[in-house]
């Protein structure tokens, strides 16, 4: 079973253009683009920038787009979506509005933050004057009784379309790319076994779409004509039940054929638990998304080609966009990723501020003959793959524990295997610092009774390097000191080899690019 329902891509088909070839714009605009620290949102702009257009961002967290190579390209608006006075000075002179916030991981209640949100920035829209609003939402059936999260991308969608500015609303299925949430749920899950019992709604038909080809239909959004105001269904062309996504996801990566058994019994919250605990993919999200798959996502209309030509080449077949996003983890050019829009939290107290706060601190150093750039290369490639230099078991174990209590886990890895920047993910950490060469800080992201960082720095000292490393922890009430002292023995053992091994790795290192020069003399 396939799954297949239309066309498979010829052969010999040309692959289509980079990401970032983006036609000029006729006429450029002053575009805002909220969600920018997002999947879609930060690889949008840098296409909006390269067609002409002027961009403007609205972030709350200006830190986490610290690292991003267009910053200095952008016009950063430190703002909440909630302030519809700074909204609405942010939209002034503005032509185009992309409002791709959504709050699908943040817990309950979203879906009425979500309506109040979009109500905020329509009505700041329409006071700034601004043009035309581009949202992108979710391809459903109609009449169908939807998730809640479905039922929030189209109640938002709603909002706009009835606002007094002109709206494009595109609803999009599974989008395919390098670190999309979809994508890792259908990857890890084709990875997992070859013989997989699975939900009914495996057989339901999906129509992907490559994250390539939605940047397109959104950059091209902002130069159409109008007044427009209405949806568009995007996708491929192609129709796959889900079962068939990941056989051809598992046939394009060379596994054996998997088989998936669809059992007669729909069963979305024991899915979605199933998901969270074989994929990166929290419970948060992974119930959102398992229940979004209960129905057919399908395009019911193909109007849009009479707005936007496809682009050159034709759209993507969906096991080229697999080939694609396998490409480009494996030569790490993921641009950005789901975990990337994780949520916001307080930034680690400077030390002097730490008076009067119950605090823990696990500090270990490492003197040695290496060179200070060896350690740093070891310090800046942690995580993912690369692991973390002490019991690797302790490390799997605490990671499947967090995964059962809804946390993060171990399975996020990282966006790319030497390089860090500012606001990425690093497992079950996020990158709040990061001064290159000297300090790397880790917030974490695991289900504890409190706040905990990681901090990773070296500095020459004599001919060699200190290496120090910080782990710290602020308790919440009782239960975080009683769980302070239950870790305790395990940081005994963790902490001292850790703090040893990185040393010892950024040796080979040394020793490995020593080699070529010693027999060259």
């Amino acid at each position: 079973m396939n799954g297949t329902t239309a066309t498979p891509e010829p052969a010999g088909t040309p692959a289509p253009a980079p990401q970032g070839a983006t036609a000029k714009a006729a006429s450029p605009k002053t575009v805002l683009v909220t969600g920018a620290t997002g999947y879609i949102g930060g690889r949008l702009v840098p296409r909006l920038l390269e067609a002409g257009h002027r961009v403007k961002v609205v972030v709350r967290t200006p830190a986490k787009i610290a690292g991003v190579p267009w910053l200095d390209d952008v016009e950063v608006i430190h703002s909440s979506l909630d302030d519809g006075d700074a909204l609405q000075a942010a939209l002034d002179g503005v032509d185009v509005l992309y409002y791709l916030v959504h709050s699908m991981a943040a817990g309950a209640g979203f879906e009425a933050k979500e309506k109040t949100m979009a109500g905020t920035a329509a009505r700041a829209a329409a006071a700034a004057g601004v043009d035309r609003i581009v949202y992108l939402g979710g391809l459903h059936p109609a009449g169908a009784e939807l998730s809640t999260h479905m039922r929030s991308r189209e109640a938002v969608g709603k909002v706009f379309l009835e606002s007094p500015v002109d709206a494009v609303v595109f609803q999009a299925g599974v989008v395919i790319g390098s670190g999309s949430a979809s994508f890792e749920m259908i990857r890890h899950l084709s990875e997992t076994l070859p013989l997989m019992p699975a939900p009914s709604w495996v057989r339901n038909k999906i129509e992907a779409i490559a994250v390539r080809d939605v940047l397109y239909y959104l950059v091209a959004a902002a130069s159409l004509e109008g007044p427009i105001n209405r949806t568009f269904d995007i996708g491929c062309r192609q129709v796959l039940s889900y079962a068939g996504m990941m056989q051809e996801y598992a046939a394009e990566a060379g596994l054996p054929h998997r088989v998936v058994l669809a059992l007669p019994v729909p069963a979305p919250k024991l899915a979605g638990l199933w998901v969270a605990l074989t994929t990166p993919i929290p419970l948060s999200m992974s119930l959102p998304l398992v229940e979004s798959l209960q129905h057919d996502a399908v395009a019911a209309e193909h109007d849009i080609d009479a707005h936007i030509p496809v682009p050159e080449g034709g759209l993507t077949p969906y096991r080229r966009a697999v080939a694609l996003a396998l490409g480009k983890e494996r030569d790490g050019q993921v641009e950005t990723t789901w975990a990337s829009a994780g949520v916001d939290a307080d930034p680690l107290p400077s030390d002097p501020d730490w008076s009067g706060h119950a605090v823990y601190v696990d500090e270990r150093s490492f003197q040695s003959d290496v060179d200070p750039k060896y350690v740093w290369t070891v310090i800046e490639g942690i995580g993912g793959r690369n692991g973390w230099y002490s019991l690797p078991l302790a490390w799997q174990v605490r990671g499947w524990l967090d995964k059962l209590t809804g946390g993060a886990g171990l399975l996020r890895g990282r966006r790319h295997p030497h390089l860090l920047a500012e606001g990425e993910v690093v497992d079950w950490w996020r990158v709040e610092r990061i001064d290159r060469g000297r300090l790397l800080r880790l917030r974490a992201e695991m289900r504890a009774p409190g706040r905990a960082w990681l901090e990773l720095s070296v500095e020459p000292e004599g001919t060699g390097s200190r290496y120090r490393q910080r782990a710290i922890f602020f308790p919440k009430g009782l239960s975080g000191r009683l769980y302070w002292l239950a870790v305790l023995p395990f940081h005994s053992v963790i902490f001292p080899a850790m703090s040893r091994n990185i040393t010892a790795a950024a040796r080979d290192l040394e020793n490995l690019e020593s080699e070529p020069a010693r027999h060259t003399t």
